[in-house]
């Protein structure tokens, strides 16, 4: 179990986390974890490749690489021959798949998991042992790419693609495109078509949103293009702040939805992250400081919170779990903001490849 002793400087944070409270937190997210290396939201629910991923994550941020190394190993283990993962597994059980459409972001996240781990841990033999998976992975994400530049959302259980495009998740695999050709450049390996598709991924993101489905009600769809890295500078400083009122909830944390009346941990600490990665790291602190109220006695973090009741209810935490993925975002966004080597590097984009200019695709 991790102690503080093993808690670096980084995972420490005025008014968001002490040493003894970041073991606690990693402590809940190893709890949860199985032994065959799985990480569900918490035991006995479900587990999806993405958020498996950020929770493997946060482990390796807080020094637990051996614990996320067996997570990457269960992904590894259980790709399926197209390369993708399915969308959920009963608490981990590879043979209990509950969801078996297979997602482009959920998928595409394997890259931006095992460039983490690398610059976590300099382990070129694990660079070495997933780079197959990784290829395999963005090779069925760009399977989904449409004409415009976005990517399908999925594909059905019996193989069907889906052409629609949602802005959060494509936002997700710009990120994942991003890291996976670092993984191809540490490997020599150079993937011209990896950087066409992440440039004209960019510019469908930045230029053309009616491309996408339109999901402005959710706050995802409002920060991710910027914590995605497709949207920079002035433009994501504008379109973050352009809504900030609409969702953002002083002292409570960030909205999921508009107009609903129910802020979340994840959304907070993302949005947190976004903020960091453009400079503004006094209200990434702010944000997450807000979110106190979410951390639950065994040191990990209520999903979201109901601040209004309605028909004579009560506000209240909804739902009732404490999920390792709400857990994970709040670790890497203060390791970030703590200036964490590797989750600076991953989430700060400075140092990850660009692919072509997403704005010489054409309209």
């Amino acid at each position: 179990m991790t102690s503080p002793e093993r808690i670096a400087e980084h995972l420490v944070l005025s008014g968001v986390l002490t040493a003894e409270q970041a073991a606690g937190t990693v402590a809940g997210i190893l709890a949860a974890q199985r032994e065959d290396g799985a990480i569900p939201w918490f035991r006995g629910h479900h587990l999806d490749p993405w958020d498996h991923t950020e929770a493997a994550m946060a482990l390796d941020a807080a020094g637990e690489h051996e614990a996320a190394a067996r997570a990457y190993a269960w992904l590894a283990r259980h790709q399926n021959a197209d390369g993708s993962w399915y969308a959920a597994y009963q608490d981990g059980d590879p043979d209990d798949v509950t969801d078996r459409g297979k997602e482009s972001n959920f998928t595409a996240y394997i890259a931006v998991g095992v460039w983490h781990h690398y610059l976590s841990t300099g382990d070129d033999a694990f660079l070495d042992r997933m780079w197959p998976v990784v290829y395999a992975a963005v090779e069925f994400v760009l399977g989904l790419q449409q004409p415009g530049g976005q990517i399908g959302w999925k594909r059905e259980a019996d193989g069907t693609p889906v052409a629609d495009a949602l802005l959060t998740g494509s936002s997700s695999v710009h990120h994942a495109l991003r890291c996976a050709l670092a993984v191809a450049d540490a490997r020599e390996e150079p993937q011209p078509d990896w950087e066409l598709a992440a440039g004209a991924l960019a510019h469908a993101i930045r230029r053309h949103p009616e491309r996408f489905l339109d999901k402005a009600r959710y706050s995802m769809d409002w920060y991710y293009p910027v914590l995605g890295g497709a949207v920079t500078g002035a433009e994501a400083k504008a379109r973050i702040d352009g809504r900030w009122d609409e969702f953002v909830v002083p002292g409570l944390g960030v909205r999921c939805v508009v107009p609903n009346p129910w802020v979340t941990g994840g959304e907070s600490c993302e949005l947190a992250l976004a903020l960091w990665a453009t400079g503004e790291s006094d209200r990434a602190l702010t944000v997450l400081q807000d979110i106190g109220h979410l951390r639950a006695a065994n040191g990990l973090y209520w999903t979201g919170y109901v601040y209004e009741g309605a028909d004579g209810h009560e506000p209240a935490v909804w739902p009732e779990e404490q999920t390792t993925w709400t857990a994970g975002s709040l670790l890497l966004a203060v390791a970030a903001l703590g200036g964490e080597q590797a989750t600076v590097a991953v989430f700060g984009g400075e140092t990850l490849p660009v692919g072509l200019d997403p704005d010489c695709c054409g309209e």
